[in-house]
């Protein structure tokens, strides 16, 4: 049976609220200074000095349970059970001490027979409201179930109390900040930041340890369906900043989830009951129905807002290239609710180039599709991690290596069967930059882009010719309606021609170094760039 909170934790019902209305929760908030309402009725709150996820402090407990199933290295570090348990006391310690708690009861998974029941226990009334705005509340329109809700997962949100240096000696750590999770107890602990991220991050690494176990394969991607074909489903797969969120938010289809789905048995489904956004230099012209979604009962992290009128401004960086939007899902228009769909056409890679050298969109043979999906290639983007301040090249297997408990080949495997069995079409699409690396290129204009998805999900671009880089290897289409034809080779659009092929096969030669790290087939492995 999976633990629940544990006993010393003071959840009695004269100090904790539980599931509170959103209007109570911004009532909450502002009244306790957390953060103030803009005047289109958002709540604006901020997370101190980590306007990101801190990779480096997260920690998994290691124990026999389940030692020889993860994936052991740089993304999952281990502590032992002693340290787990010490973490845990300081954050209950912490929240004890506190006059009044909040706790978020709901679901991960909107498919009922592939779910995990959540408690999150936080501090801060705003945290709860995210939980909230990002989960299944039992009993909503999200919840296909009967209403009952069970308990799987604990996260522990105490953010406010940084670990003090006799804590991390006593701990073994040399950083304030740990985020600790038990796949065993199955809780998780969260100790010096604010930064709501960890919260959503931390139940979505729960489900790709959990999931499989049921036959369900876990993806970092966004979900949407065609609105006059059921059948016509599509995921976008990507890091944040490369446009999940974005492309998956189209007028012309219906939205099954931004961010993190499962693809079971029966279809898709999403994780989550809400959306969460990057907003910097968001406007009603490029982005309508994110811009719309942000109203009362959506949160905005890190934003500035003008002092007398309230308004965002969502070119201002102060604080953070990565400002951040929460909204319920039912927040765009004609999304699918609950969130559950059939099995996919169309699976698009997204890739945020910054060497600006992959083009915008190609064509993926089955071999190319395993290759590009478990070397993950893309472009951590600034804010989105602590420290990151511009985009920096990255491999992150299968688009998602952050969040991975499991080896990066046991995600492969669940793709490739589910590719080839449903026979879906798989593409690179390139949402970074052209004409140049950063800082001397540009990024793809976004109408652009929006036509090649447009002519991926229509169906017409997979009969179009196509040429091959002779690089990469990548199969460029020769023609998109709407898009300039020298867009499409990337050699093109560079001033230098033998610059780009020296810069391409830096990239080439990255590729080769870092595939060497993983078991492939022969045709898996040849299926990458020729160099």
């Amino acid at each position: 049976m999976p633990m629940q909170a544990a006993s010393d934790l003071d959840l009695s019902p004269a100090r904790t609220h539980t599931n509170l209305a959103p209007a109570a929760l911004v009532e909450r908030a502002i009244a306790a200074g957390e953060g103030r309402l803009a005047a289109d009725g958002s709540l604006v709150c901020l997370t101190g000095d980590r306007t990101g996820r801190s990779p480096n402090d997260k920690h998994l407990e290691d124990t026999a349970e389940i030692h020889d199933k993860i994936w052991w290295g740089k993304v999952n570090r281990g502590i032992t059970p002693e340290v787990f348990e010490k973490a845990k006391a300081i954050a209950i310690a912490h929240l004890n001490k506190q006059p009044e708690l909040y706790t978020f009861d709901g679901f991960v998974g909107a498919d009922v027979t592939h779910r995990l029941g959540v408690r999150v226990v936080t501090e801060q009334a705003w945290h709860n409201l995210f939980a909230q705005t990002l989960f299944i509340t039992p009993g909503s329109q999200s919840d296909a179930g009967d209403g009952s809700w069970k308990h799987d997962w604990t996260v522990l949100n105490a953010g406010r109390h940084r670990l003090t240096e006799a804590e991390q000696a006593e701990l073994g750590l040399d950083s304030p900040i740990l985020i600790a999770q038990s796949l065993t107890k199955r809780e998780v602990v969260i100790l010096g930041t604010e930064y709501a991220g960890e919260i959503k991050k931390s139940l979505f690494y729960a489900m790709n340890f959990d999931m499989p176990e049921q036959g369900v394969f876990p993806m970092h991607c966004s979900c949407n369906v065609a609105k006059d074909d059921p059948s016509n489903v599509a995921l976008f797969f990507g890091l944040s900043g490369t446009g999940k969120t974005t492309l998956s938010a189209d007028p012309d289809r219906a939205l099954i989830g931004d961010d993190e789905h499962g693809w079971g048995p029966s279809g898709v489904f999403n994780f989550e009951g809400g959306c969460y956004a990057k907003c910097i230099k968001l406007t009603p012209e490029t982005e309508p129905q994110i811009y719309a979604a942000i109203r009362f009962g959506s949160v905005l992290e890190n934003v500035v807002i003008d002092e007398t009128t309230r308004k965002p401004d969502f070119f201002d960086s102060t604080h953070t290239e990565n400002t951040r939007v929460t909204y319920p899902v039912e927040y765009i228009p004609d999304a699918i609710i609950p969130s559950v769909a059939g099995h996919p056409k169309n699976v698009i890679f997204l890739t945020a180039d910054a060497f600006g050298v992959l083009p915008p969109v190609s064509k993926l043979t089955p071999e190319q599709a395993m290759y590009y999906f478990i070397n993950g290639y893309t472009s951590k983007l600034a804010g989105t991690e602590a420290g990151v301040t511009e985009p920096v090249p990255n491999f992150s297997p299968c688009f998602g290596g952050p969040f991975l408990p499991r080896r990066p080949g046991e995600y492969a495997k669940m793709l490739a069967e589910r590719i080839q069995h449903h026979r879906a079409n798989v593409w690179l699409l390139n949402t970074g930059w052209t004409g140049g690396p950063y800082g001397t290129g540009k990024r793809f204009d976004l109408r652009y882009t929006r036509a090649m998805v447009t002519d991926i999900l229509n169906g017409s671009l997979a009969s179009a010719q196509y040429h091959d880089d002779p690089i990469f290897g990548l199969h460029i289409p020769a023609h998109v309606p709407g898009v300039p034809t020298e867009v499409l080779d990337p050699r093109k659009t560079w001033a230098d021609g033998d610059a780009y092929d020296a810069k391409a096969r830096d990239l080439a030669a990255r590729f080769r170094a870092n595939d060497e790290q993983f078991i492939m087939t022969d045709a898996v492995r040849g299926a990458g760039p020729r160099g």
